[in-house]
């Protein structure tokens, strides 16, 4: 069972200044084709999706839909024309899962409807405005507030609903932020917002490239990670007081093993025996049982 004895949190992290490491300057796009070309397709854009919290842009086109999902922008749905070619089609199905979006194939009359217009050329997607924070603006709100830094990590989240509930979750028990990788795992979609009941306009999301080397850093800051994981300790019976992140995995295979190996313990929930082959929980079900677990002795120890 690991145990947090070497790490007095509340004498090291009083003044402690967070400040996120340099990551190498930004690849820069050829302006005279990238750069023209997004200028030119990104043009054809008609109406908005309101979500109640973001508004979203309606945005088609080969190129444009493909430039918007390689830059990691919040895609929800893309929807492609029944008839494409399966090769096209075969194209914009593996960019759409790298951006954890869903495919839809309608019948390109609905493509024209949606956009106003037959030169759609079978693709079309919705695309979110919703603005992302600096992982020093979490840091920051941490500080304002004069409590321990609460962080969530979602480490290749795919289904936009569990995202949702989890940020939800996050902002009701406390927690100053949640971190989703730009690639790997769903963003900021009109259908998280949803699920989210509005969360997602009041806590702090943050984007980062690698989700290891974030756990690294927050480790040389002095905050504890733990990983939700089969196998590891009963929460209930660690302190979970103290600066703290949470990395929660994927839906399908759980926190990634590279990811797993960074962190400073595991965390598991126990579970009834005999669950006739039903052997773990829905990821957001687990992320309320573990930050409630938190929350709970946070609010423990202020009242001591």
């Amino acid at each position: 069972m690991y145990k947090k004895n070497n790490h007095s949190h509340k004498a090291e992290h009083s003044n402690q200044k967070y400040q996120f490491p340099h990551q190498g300057e930004p690849k820069q796009l050829n302006r005279t084709a990238a750069g023209a070309l997004r200028t030119r397709t990104l043009q054809p854009v008609r109406g908005t999706q309101g979500d109640g919290e973001s508004e979203n842009t309606l945005v088609y086109g080969k190129n444009a839909v493909s430039e918007l999902l390689k830059s990691g922008t919040g895609v929800d749905t893309v929807f492609m024309a029944d008839s494409m070619a399966e090769a096209v089609a075969s194209y914009f199905t593996a960019l759409a899962k790298d951006a954890g979006a869903v495919v839809k194939r309608v019948h390109s009359v609905k493509l024209t409807v949606m956009t106003g217009t037959e030169n759609h050329q079978g693709v079309a997607c919705w695309a979110s405005a919703i603005a992302y924070a600096e992982l020093q603006d979490l840091l920051n709100l941490a500080a304002e507030k004069g409590e321990d830094p609460l962080l969530v990590l979602a480490d290749g989240i795919e289904d936009p609903h569990n995202l949702g509930a989890i940020i939800r979750t996050a902002l009701l028990c406390g927690a100053h932020g949640v971190i989703i990788p730009k690639r790997g795992g769903v963003s900021i979609t009109p259908t998280v917002a949803k699920s989210s009941a509005g969360a997602v306009s009041v806590l702090p999301i943050a984007r980062v490239a690698n989700i290891g080397q974030t756990v690294r850093w927050l480790k040389e800051q002095n905050i504890f990670v733990y990983c939700a994981q089969m196998g590891g300790a009963v929460p209930y019976q660690q302190d979970l007081t103290g600066p703290l992140a949470l990395v929660l995995g994927s839906e399908g295979s759980g926190v990634s093993p590279l990811v797993q190996s960074l962190c400073d313990g595991t965390l598991s929930i126990p579970m009834a025996p005999d669950c006739g082959g039903v052997d773990s929980f829905n990821v957001s079900v687990a992320a309320g049982m573990l930050l409630y677990e938190v929350d709970r002795q946070r609010a423990a120890q202020t009242d001591e």
